[in-house]
């Protein structure tokens, strides 16, 4: 295999001289080195090897950036896909159910089975979008995993009631309709 050097005096870009000098001063600086026992420094090839380390930093920073934002949009399209396979009807819309979401009250229209439904915690309000939409409890709580901003209402039934407590026998209704 043919030198560097060879090769460019074969294309052209060097001539014969320049080609000898630059063997004439290589040989004189390898003199130089074994006489005092110390390398040169090659500032080119640290600047090269430094610019190189820093666009394979910038390049690994790039596709991290990249990488998240792909399995952000992917988390988004599962979020998606779960809500539109798994919304459930709102009913005859003859009753209106509040809630409050980003510190204002908002209304639902449901029939009085999803708003049992609701009260029970079987049925939670996802907001997707501008879209509120209804899902089951075991759906929410697995878009919850992914982005628990969109999960605006969780009823939670209280299962463990105390032995000692006078008021057990009393349930507190978590929506009062006035």
């Amino acid at each position: 295999m043919a030198s560097l050097q060879e090769q460019f005096l074969k294309a052209g870009l060097v001539d014969k001289n320049k080609a000898k000098l630059a063997h004439q001063d290589k040989t004189k600086q390898q003199k130089v080195e074994r006489r005092t026992g110390t390398a040169t420094v090659d500032e080119a090839r640290i600047a090269a090897l430094e610019t190189q380390r820093k666009n394979a930093e910038r390049a690994r920073e790039l596709n991290a950036k990249r990488d998240a934002a792909t399995a952000q949009k992917a988390i988004a399209a599962q979020i998606a896909q779960m809500v539109q396979k798994n919304r459930q009807s709102k009913g005859a819309a003859d009753i209106a159910y509040s809630f409050t979401h980003d510190n204002k009250i908002d209304r639902l229209h449901v029939s009085a089975e999803i708003q049992r439904h609701l009260m029970a915690g079987r049925l939670v309000i996802v907001r997707q979008g501008g879209a509120t939409e209804l899902v089951p409890r075991v759906i929410a709580d697995k878009i919850a995993e992914r982005d628990a901003s969109l999960v605006v209402r969780v009823n939670k039934t209280s299962a463990t009631i105390d032995a000692d407590d006078p008021y057990a026998a009393f349930q507190i209704p978590d929506d009062l309709m006035w």
